[in-house]
């Protein structure tokens, strides 16, 4: 049976140290493998708008001897109705694996449930672990290699609800590594996506704290991220939505607070001035380009591994 990548932890801690390490390899020597040689294609399915996925990935993919079949949903029949089941049934016969960009994980699930080809969540409402992935890899390189992560705490901030939140929680605890979730009351993770973190925490040596106080997330923290306020889909509610996260935006003052050699990350789009301030994104302690560039090492090696692993 293949191997599927739908949330952070369908990877165990060892499994996804051996992701993080093969994603150094190939940062160093970008063609060192070829498991898509023929070219085999991969299809990467978009019902999101994307920039970093897309590109990460496509590149990836031929990077790695394979053929990027990108499917859009406007210009696909899954977009005009057809059953994820029928479409899952066409693809797998013709493809070495199957990235797709969706709206709700249990979409993600369903094909994962037929598919006789790897699967990866590239982003759904609940969940993005190909960006978590690409986090820890990025904190790997700048705290002294993959074990690293133990032990090492991350403060995210601002809406604890969405798929960064959750994400972060699960990665982050499979890592053995510190998480903390600054949140306002409204926007609090799912409570069984926090068991779930919780319980891998406490397996692997690390934390998992949710408070109301930006500057006690922030304490002891070597990594400060954040995420845009208004998620895709949410626009209408734009007003809105920003209103109880002002407290929550990343300062020069805020990151102060953190440990000296405290990094930023962000998932990127940014919006300046709202959940981060120029000075921060732009200044000596972001890393998000670099952590933008590992999504590509960080995909790269996940689809070698579930390859070899399926």
């Amino acid at each position: 049976m293949p191997r599927h990548f739908l949330r952070d932890d369908s990877l165990t801690h060892d499994e996804q140290r051996e992701v993080l390490t093969l994603a150094f390899e190939l940062k160093k020597d970008r063609l060192a493998r070829q498991p898509f040689a023929g070219p085999r294609a991969v299809a990467v399915l978009f019902d999101k708008s994307s920039t970093r996925t897309r590109v990460s990935f496509c590149v990836g993919i031929a990077e790695l001897g394979g053929y990027p079949l990108v499917i859009d949903a406007a210009g696909s029949q899954i977009g005009r109705g057809e059953s994820i089941e029928d479409t899952t049934r066409v693809l797998d016969r013709q493809v070495a694996a199957i990235v797709w960009r969706t709206f709700e994980q249990s979409r993600m699930r369903t094909m994962a449930a037929l598919a006789q080809v790897p699967v990866i969540n590239a982003l759904t409402d609940e969940f993005h672990p190909c960006q978590v992935l690409a986090d820890l890899q990025t904190v790997a390189e700048e705290f002294g290699g993959v074990g690293s992560l133990l032990g090492t705490k991350l403060a995210y901030l601002g809406d604890g609800a969405n798929n960064m939140a959750h994400s972060y929680l699960l990665g982050c605890a499979v890592a053995g590594m510190d998480v903390a979730i600054a949140a306002p009351a409204s926007h609090l993770p799912d409570q069984q996506i926090l068991a779930d973190a919780t319980a891998l925490a406490r397996q692997h040596g690390g934390t998992v704290t949710v408070c109301a106080d930006p500057a006690e997330a922030v304490a002891g923290a070597r990594v400060v991220t954040t995420d845009a306020w208004v998620s895709m889909g949410m626009e209408a509610e734009r007003e809105e939505r920003q209103r109880p996260f002002v407290p929550y935006r990343v300062t020069r003052a805020l990151m102060a607070q953190a440990e000296p050699d405290a990094i930023f990350l962000h998932c990127l789009p940014a919006y300046r001035g709202q959940e981060v301030d120029s000075e921060v994104i732009d200044g000596p302690a972001s890393r998000v380009f670099q952590e933008a560039e590992n999504r590509l090492h960080a995909q790269k090696a996940l689809l070698c591994w579930l390859e070899e692993t399926s």
